[in-house]
């Protein structure tokens, strides 16, 4: 009795977790995806929009409002796939960062190491994050690279796109742009991870602990967290876009070419095209799913508690 007794306990602290990752995942794309799509657009045709606004209206004349929710299906993969590795390797990466700093494991890390242990964590992330981003960048500026004579136009699907890379580059070619993820999530995340504790201990006040937190406090630490993230590497990120866009016509460049290519004949300041809409997403977005782990976390502590 104790031990089914238990094993509903922990399939209950697994499920509950999970499905909030899902639901809030679901949520954040779906109200987040059109800002997505013009961040991913001006990134890898900066000179074709005068600014997300004009990217948006532009966009929904050209193919309608489904042209702002191309490639919305490898997004939501994306998302909860990249956030269920993150943060189930967070934890781990916690008790590393521990063992590493000589500290017990129940002792509590200080806000530069959970910065860390998130760093860390990403590697894992960038594992699961890399193929499906490939496909939602494509999806996202396949209208651009038709019009601009990139490639020939027809029925471009999920499917069609994962199809193509597999008949051209093999099961490897889906990773094009990793070096490039990696070198935007490692410290990405130390940024993601920081920005969040860092905030969670200005908004804690003397005597209490950060555990004792409400709901605004935590939404906002969040979305500090991601627009740190945001500010730190978004350069690297339109280099990363450029990437895994510009592969299909066939020509291949790595991060340092493609990075000094674009400053070279375009600009520094071409590197942060598409800022603003990512910006504009990212609060809400973050906020509402550091707010799902921190729920998360603490029911998982009250299942093992008792």
């Amino acid at each position: 009795m104790r031990l089914k007794l238990n094993l509903s306990k922990n399939f209950y602290a697994i499920s509950f977790p999970a499905s909030l990752y899902v639901l809030g995942g679901t949520a954040c794309v779906l109200s987040g995806q059109p800002f997505d799509t013009a961040k991913v657009k001006m990134q890898t045709f900066p000179t074709m929009y005068k600014g997300f606004v004009d990217c948006f209206v532009r966009t929904y004349r050209q193919v309608g409002f489904q042209g702002l929710y191309h490639g919305t299906i490898p997004a939501l993969v994306a998302n909860i796939a990249e956030n269920s590795v993150l943060f189930m390797s967070y934890g781990f990466c916690q008790q590393v960062v521990r063992r590493l700093a000589g500290k017990d494991h129940s002792m509590v890390l200080s806000d530069l190491e959970k910065a860390a242990a998130g760093s860390f964590a990403s590697v894992f992330s960038s594992m699961v994050l890399c193929p499906v981003e490939l496909v939602k960048c494509r999806l996202q500026a396949m209208y651009e690279m038709e019009t601009s004579g990139k490639i020939v136009r027809g029925q471009h699907t999920v499917w069609s796109v994962i199809k193509g890379v597999l008949q051209s580059r093999g099961p490897l070619g889906m990773y094009q742009g990793f070096s490039s993820t990696l070198i935007r999530e490692i410290p990405g995340y130390f940024f993601f991870f920081g920005g969040y504790e860092f905030s969670r201990t200005l908004f804690t006040q003397e005597g209490k602990s950060k555990e004792e937190l409400g709901v605004f406090p935590l939404v906002v630490s969040g979305g500090f967290g991601g627009a740190c993230l945001w500010l730190a590497v978004f350069p690297i990120d339109c280099v990363k876009s450029r990437i895994q866009v510009l592969s299909m016509t066939g020509k291949q460049s790595g991060f340092l070419k493609t990075f000094y290519s674009i400053v070279r004949n375009e600009g520094f300041t071409t590197l942060y095209s598409g800022l603003t809409p990512t910006l504009i997403r990212t609060f809400p977005a973050n906020g509402a799913l550091f707010l799902a782990y921190e729920l998360s976390r603490k029911l998982m502590m009250k299942q093992f508690e008792s």
